[in-house]
């Protein structure tokens, strides 16, 4: 058995514990796990969680986690001036038995923010990893606009291409500049540093 994680049981939770997302129709041969042990439980990368079953994200390679960095870094310059909280891989509470963990929340500052994320964050940041499927990333932010998630920013450092998921519509966004309130972020500046 290959661990990833150890629940607060000391339960071993295998790598077969954790699907990809498109595999998430095979739950039925998925031992299943308890909202409490997921939430008790340090898997390493984190791992979504959808009604019973352990779902592992995509790991990020070296230019997702560069990406990562510069947006937090980005992000975090002007976090007091927008009066928000930049946090990333936090889990997120989508609604009873299903969490995701995406790559960057931004989160308003003067909100006292339980450890697990129940309320809507301001946006959420997805970094396309070579082994994501963009329908799949999409889907997740079907997942956040359901928690009333305003907006869900995907960015492939690869393709150097933004897209935007706000009001349940897709669009690439074609200019440098991402705007979201009073929240920006110069898209193209970081793909000029991978």
């Amino acid at each position: 058995m290959f661990a990833i994680g150890k629940s607060l049981t000391g339960r071993a939770v295998d790598r077969a514990a954790c699907l990809e997302s498109d595999t998430v129709k095979k739950m039925a041969t998925v031992p299943l796990v308890s909202v409490e042990e997921y939430l008790h439980t340090s898997y390493r990368p984190d791992c979504d969680y959808i009604d019973g079953v352990v779902v592992e994200r995509n790991l990020g390679r070296f230019d997702h986690s560069t990406m990562q960095m510069l947006v937090l870094m980005a992000l975090q310059s002007r976090a007091n001036e927008w009066r928000v909280l930049v946090r990333p891989e936090l889990r997120l509470r989508i609604r009873p038995g299903k969490y995701r963990v995406p790559d960057v929340m931004v989160l308003p500052a003067v909100v006292k923010h339980p450890p697990v994320i129940e309320l809507p964050p301001l946006l959420c940041i997805e970094i396309v990893s070579p082994d994501d499927r963009l329908k799949d990333l999409i889907e997740r932010a079907k997942d956040y606009r359901s928690l009333r998630v305003p907006e869900t920013w995907i960015l492939d450092p690869e393709e150097k291409q933004a897209h935007v998921y706000a009001s349940g519509l897709h669009r690439v966004e074609p200019e440098a500049m991402l705007i979201r309130g009073d929240i920006e972020l110069d898209f193209a500046a970081l793909c000029a540093q991978l």
